[in-house]
């Protein structure tokens, strides 16, 4: 048997082909659309994909705004940080996240999909969320993904 005809070939950053995607978030449900942002982010759509490397394509998302929750989510669910001082513990809702800040609602949903090491810090900054539809990346011609 031919053992030279079964090697295994692994992605490294000088062999990635990055692209750049975007995709409209509007009337998107958030955490359908997070689990696929992160598969592209991450390059599991890809045949070259390797776990150790960042093969995954740049994400640009917009009308983040228009970004849906289903059921009593908006309402109920809690966003909990900790500013660091005794006793800094705040909540929030996604309800008041989307009003004064809508990207962030979509880059938590993501960020908690990826992994939890220092590839998955790096694999966050591929992301771009704006929350209307205007975008500065229209050179590096994008190609749209419908959900």
């Amino acid at each position: 048997m031919d053992t030279l005809s079964y090697k295994t070939t692994f992605a490294n950053k000088a062999t990635v082909q990055k692209g750049w995607v975007i995709i409209d978030a509007e009337g998107a449900v958030l955490g359908r659309l997070a689990s696929v942002v992160a598969g592209i982010i991450r390059g599991k759509h890809k045949p070259s994909f390797t776990p150790h490397v960042d093969c995954g394509d740049n994400v640009i998302i917009i009308n983040a705004e228009k970004v849906r929750l289903t059921g009593k989510k908006m309402t109920d669910k809690v966003y909990v940080r900790h500013t660091g001082y005794p006793g800094g513990q705040r909540f929030t809702t996604p309800r008041d996240v989307l009003r004064r800040f809508p990207a962030r609602v979509i880059e938590h949903a993501v960020k908690g999909m990826l992994p939890k090491n220092r590839l998955g810090a790096r694999l966050f900054h591929n992301m771009y969320v704006y929350a209307g539809t205007e975008h500065p990346h229209a050179a590096q011609q994008p190609r749209e993904i419908k959900l």
